[in-house]
């Protein structure tokens, strides 16, 4: 994993994104460090998604502050946004819908110089595009149609890095491959982000991906953070109920011992029109009373860089290690 070799790149404090009465992001304070990969996990619903739009200005107006390299993001106007995306770029989760279906992958790949107005000396070329990740040069002529799935992700890379961004959101990026083709895109984001200092936000439900590549790790719920920290501790001692219960499901292949040794999440997510009072995760959570059911916790360091937003996390560091089987 990568060291983070400088200071924080984008700063967020108390960042909101509502969408009528859905609260999709509510009340977010986090950093990314230059240099670093970040992994943000929650299930579907937690807001992850929204809040890595909000820092790309991609999900309309948002509250709080979102500073990237110093500048507020929310108040840049339409040229300095433009300069911003420059140095930012998002890899989606599903490169077949976002790659266009009539346009071979070389135009592709050279759009966004077009739509930038890059001058010609400051271009990578096709070949030297598709070689970054590990694509041949025969590819250029083949539509998105035309490519597999593990190939059409490379290419949605690809693109993203044309404007030699040093900041790349990537949405799910091992969503709907095989095991081999997950393990080669996550291996060549890895070398590409050693090779051109790349910081990365990588968004997923699964925490064995991150486990893979992430300095840190972020989880969300509900528009919340839980749990922010060290990719090794978040992983080995969970401070979080919710961390401990996405970890479980992982932690034991076979699926009878594992439901003996898993820490439940009951029932589904909330809806973010009505989230609960109190602790968000109190209408799932095993450790669950009064106080969570009205007080809703504040994130506080348990360990070095570790912060837990949990009333209960010395009970879960004492019990959990038993319970997830440790």
């Amino acid at each position: 994993m990568n060291e983070a070799s400088g200071g924080v790149l984008v700063r967020l404090r108390d960042v909101r994104k509502h969408f009528g009465p859905v609260r999709a992001v509510d009340g977010v304070d986090l950093d990314i460090r230059r240099g670093e990969t970040l992994g943000l996990v929650g299930e579907s619903g937690s807001g992850k998604t929204t809040l890595a739009r909000a820092i790309l200005r991609m999900a309309g107006h948002t509250e709080g502050e979102i500073l990237y390299d110093g500048e507020d993001v929310t108040r840049l106007g339409s040229g300095d946004l433009r300069r911003l995306r420059r140095r930012v770029q998002m890899v989606f989760q599903d490169p077949h819908s976002s790659l266009s279906p009539r346009l071979r992958v070389s135009y592709l790949l050279t759009e966004p110089y077009v739509i930038n107005k890059v001058a010609p000396d400051e271009r990578y070329s096709v070949a030297e595009l598709l070689d970054m990740v590990e694509l041949s040069a025969e590819q250029a002529t083949k539509y998105p149609h035309e490519l597999s799935g593990g190939q059409a992700r490379r290419v949605g890379i690809a693109r993203a890095l044309a404007l030699r961004p040093e900041f790349l959101v990537a949405d799910e990026p091992t969503s709907g491959l095989d095991v081999s083709a997950a393990a080669a895109v996550l291996n060549l984001m890895k070398e590409l982000g050693e090779q051109l200092g790349l910081t990365y936000l990588i968004i997923t439900h699964n925490l064995s991906v991150v486990g893979y590549v992430a300095d840190r790790i972020a989880v969300m719920y509900l528009g919340t953070l839980a749990e922010v920290g060290p990719a090794e501790r978040v992983l080995d001692a969970p401070g979080h109920p919710y961390t401990a219960a996405l970890l479980s499901a992982l932690a034991e292949p076979d699926p009878r011992r594992r439901a003996e040794r898993r820490l439940l999440a009951a029932g589904e997510i909330p809806s973010p029109k009505d989230p609960p009072p109190g602790c968000r995760f109190h209408t799932r959570c095993p450790y669950a009373d009064e106080r969570s059911r009205r007080e809703p916790p504040r994130l506080e360091e348990v360990a070095p860089g570790q912060l837990v937003a949990c009333h209960h996390w010395r009970r879960l560091r004492d019990e959990g290690a038993l319970r997830l089987g440790r």
